[in-house]
C-alpha cells in the first residue's frame, strides 16, 4: 500500500515539478485568490501541445490542489519537499530502474512512519485458561470495589490530563520552498 502511494507521490512531484513558480497570488480582495498560470507552466516545459497534462491542469483535483496547496506559508509535508529538494536526484534516477526502487522504498518507509510516528506496543498473548479453572478453590475472589477510592482515581487522572501538554505535535508552519526553476 505504502510503495503504490510513493510510486504517485514521485510521479506528481515529476509532473508538477516547479508549479509553485506559476503561481500568483492576487491581494486586491478580502481574502487573498491563488491562480495557477497555466501557460507558464505547460510553456516553460515545451508541453503546450500535451492534451494529458494540460486535462490534469484544468480539471476540479488540480485547481482544489492549488487552493490548499498554494499558500506560501504553511506546513511543509513530504510532497513539498520532494517537489523542492529532490528535482535532482529524481532527474539522474531516470534511466536506472534499481535506483528508482530504492528511492520508492525510502518514500514509503517515510510515509509509513508518517502514519505511524510511534512504535507498535508489543503484544503479549496470554494463554487461554484450562477448563474448569473457576472452580479451583486456591483463587481469591476479585475483591469489593470501593466507590470513593474508584472517583478519588478518576480525580487524579482528569486533573492530570488537564495539566498535561496536548499530545498531538502542533504543526511548524514555514516557507514552502518553491524548489528550482524549470528549466
Amino acid at each position: 500500500d505504502k510503495e503504490i502511494r510513493a510510486v504517485f507521490l514521485r510521479l506528481f512531484a515529476q509532473l508538477l515539478q516547479g508549479y509553485r513558480w506559476c503561481l500568483h497570488i492576487i491581494r486586491i480582495h478580502p481574502e487573498p485568490v491563488i491562480r495557477f498560470h497555466k501557460a507558464a507552466f505547460l510553456g516553460q516545459r515545451g508541453l503546450m501541445e500535451d492534451d494529458f497534462l494540460t486535462k490534469v491542469l484544468e480539471g476540479m483535483a488540480f485547481a482544489g490542489f492549488v487552493t490548499e496547496r498554494g499558500a506560501p506559508y504553511r506546513s511543509i509535508d513530504l510532497f513539498d519537499e520532494l517537489v523542492a529538494y529532490e528535482v535532482k536526484r529524481m532527474r539522474a534516477e531516470e534511466g536506472n530502474k534499481q535506483k528508482i526502487l530504492r528511492h520508492i522504498k525510502e518514500l514509503a518507509e517515510k510515509l509509513y512512519k508518517n502514519e505511524n510516528p510511534y512504535p507498535a506496543v508489543t503484544m503479549h498473548k496470554v494463554q487461554k485458561p484450562t477448563e474448569g479453572c473457576h472452580l479451583r478453590l486456591h483463587q481469591k475472589p476479585f475483591p469489593r470495589l470501593d466507590e470513593g477510592t474508584v472517583q478519588w482515581i478518576i480525580d487524579q487522572a482528569t486533573a492530570k490530563l488537564q495539566t498535561a501538554p496536548p499530545a498531538v505535535k502542533a504543526e511548524k508552519k514555514c516557507m514552502v520552498p518553491s524548489g528550482p526553476p524549470i528549466g
